[in-house]
């Protein structure tokens, strides 16, 4: 039997282990880097073409298949399966070294995770973009994919919001099923409803089948002049995916509409996307997508925006993964329009009816 003394020392050891086994904590650095030599044509009121190594001039980030970022991301353990958790996440520019204006434009916020789910304060993405990204085939890639939202080159691109700061998100996830759900404050004191965003999301998978449903909603600020109220703009997201051996399937359909107090009509417009990603091989892959939005109303001044105008976007790439962390792609993309300018970026300047594009590049996470 130990002496008293020894069995004191033995008993403190023990409970600093555990303690120090409950207070387990963990900070990772992480983030992609993600650049492609492009060739673009009618990129001016000319027509003339432009070879571009990442964005054109002006433009912020980079990437032709995710947008190149960096962050911290933390937990700690906080014993009884609760972890306090944290993610700091900012936008850079591999083209030019140069990063966005505020260092965590993307991310920054803190939380708690355990049984009851994730929830979470500060800037983050939206509830909205979490849930559709697996839908869609191209995952938000910055020059091929309207998937956030459509061609901007008319002067509204009709989608969802992507990032959103002073939010409160929750997630909670049962075997296939998923909710979530997102209050982002307006801090406005004329009215705790004036400036606020709401969101709300499900899904569902099931062996190859995947559901997703979402709903937003963001108000302006009340006038203070006739006509008094505020604007109201919601998206609604209604998808599909389905995954069979080498093959996987896509379909969403974005239901879109700004509803102002000034004299005029809404903005509405519907969002449709199918694709489908063929794994060739265990390194290569070949997706193909198609984005095409329906301008059911809205013509505004300052705008080139026209019911019918039907603008869209085809893209097809291949993406070969070198290792787990490093990828080359090519992709080729062309969109078009009727009586309307567009572009296949959704961040950049269209001036014809239609635009095509051809890129090759490499990413690399870490």
């Amino acid at each position: 039997m130990a002496p008293p003394a020894r069995g004191v020392v033995l008993g403190l050891a023990a409970l600093a282990a555990a303690g120090t086994a409950h207070a387990q904590s963990s900070v990772t650095l992480y983030g992609l880097v993600d650049t492609y030599v492009e060739h673009r044509n009618h990129v001016n009121a000319a027509g003339d073409a432009v070879w571009l190594l990442g964005t054109p001039a002006g433009a912020t980030g980079s990437g032709g298949m995710n947008t190149s970022r960096w962050g911290m991301r933390g937990s700690e353990d906080l014993g009884g399966g609760l972890s306090a958790i944290f993610n700091l996440e900012g936008e850079l520019s591999p083209d030019t070294g140069a990063g966005n204006a505020n260092p965590f434009s993307r991310q920054a916020w803190v939380g708690l995770e355990g049984g009851f789910g994730r929830l979470i304060a500060g800037r983050s993405y939206t509830t909205t973009y979490d849930f559709i990204l697996p839908f869609d085939p191209l995952g938000y890639a910055p020059i091929a994919s309207w998937g956030t939202a459509g061609s901007a080159s008319g002067g509204r691109a009709d989608g969802m919001i992507t990032g959103l700061s002073n939010q409160l998100k929750y997630r909670y996830t049962l075997g296939g099923l998923r909710f979530g759900a997102s209050y982002g404050f307006g801090e406005q004191a004329t009215s705790a409803s004036d400036s606020a965003t709401y969101n709300l999301a499900v899904s569902y998978t099931v062996g190859g089948l995947g559901l997703v449903a979402t709903a937003e909603r963001q108000n302006g600020n009340t006038t203070t002049t006739a006509p008094i109220g505020r604007n109201k703009r919601t998206a609604v997201h209604l998808g599909a995916s389905y995954e069979i051996g080498p093959v996987k399937f896509f379909a969403v359909a974005r239901d879109y509409k700004l509803d102002p107090i000034a004299a005029g009509p809404d903005n509405k417009s519907t969002t449709y996307w199918v694709g489908a990603a063929y794994k060739i091989t265990a390194p290569l892959t070949l997706t193909l997508a198609y984005y095409k939005q329906d301008i059911k109303d809205g013509v505004r001044a300052g705008t080139t925006d026209v019911p019918g105008s039907d603008p869209s976007l085809a893209v097809l790439r291949a993406r070969y993964a070198m290792s787990k962390r490093t990828d080359l792609y090519a992709v080729a993309s062309y969109a078009a329009a009727k009586r309307a300018v567009v572009g296949i970026s959704r961040d950049d300047a269209g001036f014809d009816d239609n635009q095509t594009s051809v890129a090759v590049g490499i990413q690399h996470r870490f």
